[in-house]
């Protein structure tokens, strides 16, 4: 807590720690994964690569800077997002530093653009094109996730089961993808593997999580 008597200096300060918060890579994917849902220290610890005591402790961080929520389910302490403005301020910083980062624009030659040349589908265009029956939406994140929230009409299809399922698209109709976020590899890889077999595929621009945060119609269940 700021102690200075300058009440803009002090605003300044409130505003770093929340900046703190974003500094460090294992809690921006925190939040990645809590931008598809609540979930407790475990799942996170499981789903990172982390130990318990890592995750607890980030978590922790990030809920002090006002960026999480937590409550009590019997022994486990579930978190979410305390709101939608934490998936916009992640996407801020990701279009920020992608303008201005020159590694990150090699990073993203590197590991997107090397597998998918084609321009992802922007959420009014894919909104416009599946109401009018021209694609296929699947939902290649795990099933937990899309039971969380979906884009409607979307089929899920965990990408661990993408090969096995083919023969339930129809050749003809496009494809469009999604998963977490702008920089999960899931729809890139069920992109490439679906034109790899002769389907025209592609993925949507960023998530799950940017696509509710614009308001757009989430399915559950």
């Amino acid at each position: 807590m700021c102690k200075s008597t300058d009440p803009k200096r002090a605003l300044f300060a409130e505003l770093a720690t929340v900046a703190r918060a974003l500094g460090h890579e294992h809690r921006v994917e925190l939040l990645e994964h809590l931008a598809q849902g609540e979930r407790s220290v475990e799942a996170l610890a499981r789903l990172t690569g982390l130990s318990m005591a890592n995750a607890s402790q980030h978590l922790q961080q990030l809920r002090r800077a006002g960026l999480l929520d937590a409550r009590r389910d019997g022994k486990f302490i579930l978190y979410r997002l305390v709101d939608d403005g934490v998936v916009q301020l992640m996407s801020v910083l990701r279009q920020t530093a992608e303008r201005n980062v020159a590694s990150i624009g090699a990073l993203l030659a590197r590991y997107f653009d090397g597998r998918d040349g084609l321009e992802p589908i922007g959420r009014t265009d894919l909104v416009d094109r599946a109401q009018a029956g021209l694609v296929t939406v699947i939902d290649v994140r795990p099933r937990e996730e899309f039971d969380f929230g979906h884009v409607p009409g979307a089929v899920s299809v965990p990408l661990e089961e993408l090969d096995a399922r083919l023969a339930e698209f129809d050749p003809a109709t496009e494809i469009v993808a999604y998963c977490r976020g702008a920089y999960c590899l899931l729809a890139v890889e069920a992109v490439a593997r679906l034109r790899a077999r002769g389907f025209s595929a592609r993925r949507m621009e960023d998530g799950m999580p940017e696509w509710r945060a614009a308001g757009l119609p989430v399915a559950s269940g």
